[in-house]
């Protein structure tokens, strides 16, 4: 490879080269420095464009001497697909010591990676060492990169998949037999049952409720990225432990954080922790058994520039 060449990975070559096994790793890794202090962020920018389209920007630095970066996306609804987005866009990656590019990566596959990735750092820092059943509310592409993640974590005796199109799900299910996956449609009782939850959709409104889950969940909240939409009710957040990747980004966009806020059931101290500090074990994630911990996913951008940056390295050796 030449020294002035610009590496580039299509969706192709980062399906294939950003392991889940190595993206967790990453993930931790740069979620610790985060909270650490070493990475340096602004955060996001987001540019609405009309209904369903949004273009966004989100810069960052891995540290003062270290790959630096920016991820742009557009978010656009899938006219092929009535509520789901598309995330398609970049990640682009400097060198240090010249301030040179580097690295260009298609961010949907990035995306997709190191999202589950996360959650499966999150689950292994806060659900119980004994859980047995995943819930998976959702059928689109985070569902899919969900249970190739979390299995990494954690031993599911089963796995139960709810989706808005029983149909989704039933295929989802079946996809994933081999997990013991089963599609569900009484939400309330398979949430009753479920040790972890994934919230894995569009929704504008709640579709998870505080009073279904039983002592001792762990809830990861992923589908929803900004204010507005809410994919639980403020019951579940005020009666848990709300861990956040970043506590910044959290209080600006985590939306069913914002409406229990505002209806002032909580406040600013809500939040417990991000989790690199339980990652560092700066502040205790779970507590006991009973607690029922959250862990909030606005997605960040050092996990996408850590990502790409463990690609960029990989090429070279």
């Amino acid at each position: 490879m030449k020294r002035d060449e610009l590496t580039i990975f299509d969706s192709e070559a980062v399906r294939e080269k950003l392991s889940y096994p190595d993206c967790i790793r990453v993930v931790r890794e740069a979620m610790m420095a985060l909270s650490s202090g070493e990475t340096r962020q602004l955060l996001r920018t987001m540019l609405s464009l009309g209904p369903g389209r949004t273009f966004a920007q989100m810069p960052g630095a891995l540290g003062e001497r270290d790959m630096f970066g920016t991820k742009t996306i557009s978010v656009f609804a899938d006219p092929r697909s009535a509520g789901l987005r598309r995330h398609r866009g970049l990640v682009v990656l400097f060198e240090p010591e010249e301030g040179r590019p580097v690295c260009v990566a298609d961010a949907e596959e990035i995306t997709h990676i190191r999202t589950a990735a996360a959650t499966a750092v999150a689950t292994d820092a806060l659900a119980r060492p004994d859980v047995s059943t995943l819930l998976i509310l959702g059928t689109g592409g985070q569902a899919h990169t969900h249970l190739k993640a979390l299995p990494l974590v954690r031993d599911f005796e089963r796995v139960l998949i709810w989706g808005r199109t029983p149909d989704k799900a039933e295929a989802l299910a079946a996809e994933y037999a081999h997990l013991n996956a089963e599609a569900v449609a009484d939400l309330p009782t398979a949430a009753g049952e479920a040790d972890v939850i994934c919230t894995l959709t569009t929704a504008s409104e709640p579709v998870l409720k505080g009073e279904w889950l039983k002592p001792g969940a762990h809830v990861n909240l992923v589908g929803s990225s900004g204010p507005g939409p809410v994919e639980v009710d403020s019951a579940l957040v005020v009666n848990s432990r709300y861990v956040a990747d970043s506590r910044a980004s959290a209080l600006d966009a985590a939306a069913e954080f914002i409406l229990a806020r505002e209806k002032d059931l909580i406040d600013d101290k809500h939040i417990v922790a991000e989790i690199g500090e339980v990652l560092l074990g700066r502040v205790e994630g779970r507590r006991s058994e009973w607690d029922i911990t959250v862990y909030k996913s606005l997605g960040h951008a050092v996990q996408d520039l850590a990502a790409a940056a463990h690609l960029y390295r990989s090429s070279l050796a």
